[in-house]
């Protein structure tokens, strides 16, 4: 169902008088909030009705992650400099995403690896469930 787009009048965080889900899913997405959940979605590699059906059918980062394919592998602790060496095919690793978390002194590290495996740490994965949540609450308002 195709619908008109925004018009120049409006302003960039108010949705346009129509739009589609996806249009929906990439403005919101877009939104400050969520540019670190934006970063990892984005090296899923995924459309974003594929991701939208994920998000809606489910409520906490794990099961998304599964749904969209990606098993998730749990360490105590991911040392961030030592996987930037292993980025690539033969090293397994497609993308290192850091989250420093300024208030805890703590980066929260996130591997998206080639083999469909998204490889994290439990505080990342609680910190992902938050993310995940809120841009879920905005999404279906």
């Amino acid at each position: 169902m195709a619908k008109k787009p925004a018009t120049s009048a409006q302003m960039p965080d108010q949705p346009p008088v129509e739009e589609t889900a996806e249009q929906h899913f990439d403005r919101i997405l877009s939104g400050d909030q969520f540019k670190i959940l934006k970063a990892v979605l984005d090296q899923l590699q995924k459309d974003a009705a594929a991701m939208h059906t994920a998000i809606v059918t489910t409520n906490c980062y794990r099961n998304f992650l599964d749904k969209l394919g990606y098993r998730v592998i749990l360490l105590p602790q991911i040392h961030e400099q030592d996987c930037y060496s292993r980025m690539g095919p033969a090293g397994g690793i497609r993308a290192v995403l850091p989250v420093h978390d300024i208030a805890t002194y703590s980066t929260l590290v996130t591997l998206v690896n080639y083999d469909s495996t998204v490889t994290t740490t439990p505080k990342s994965l609680d910190f992902y469930d938050n993310q995940l949540a809120e841009f879920k609450t905005r999404l279906m308002q």
